[in-house]
């Protein structure tokens, strides 16, 4: 069963972080990959742009409007994602429990199954 891994997190806080501790968060994250890339479980993933380069599309009145950014009304904003195939949603909370951003505060994962073609997820 294929997952995505949704990273959220709060904008900024890398920045915040000493030389030292972003070394070690990115350690974690590359030994995180490193391991689901030697299961097999890996099937991709990739971060985002800082949320100010966002776009967002709505509809206004009866055609679309584009305006800068996500404004969203919350505190964390989607970082990237991970999309891992694996056995069980189980194993798919216990891969977004170890993510840095969750076991350091700075962030959240949610993981949701993907869908196949027939869409029997539903």
């Amino acid at each position: 069963m294929k997952y995505m891994l949704l990273i959220w997190n709060r904008p900024g806080f890398v920045e915040e972080l000493s030389e030292q501790e972003r070394a070690a968060l990115f350690g974690e994250v590359d030994e995180i990959m490193k391991e689901l890339t030697e299961s097999g479980e890996l099937v991709g993933g990739a971060a985002l742009a800082d949320p100010s380069q966002a776009r967002t599309v709505r509809l206004s009145g009866d055609r679309p409007e584009v305006t800068d950014g996500p404004f969203l009304e919350s505190k964390e904003q989607f970082a990237g994602y991970l999309t891992v195939d694996c056995d069980s949603p189980q194993r798919a909370a216990e891969i977004a429990a170890r993510w840095p951003d969750v076991r350091r505060g700075f962030g959240a994962l949610e993981v949701r199954q993907l869908m196949d073609d027939a869409g029997t997820e539903m």
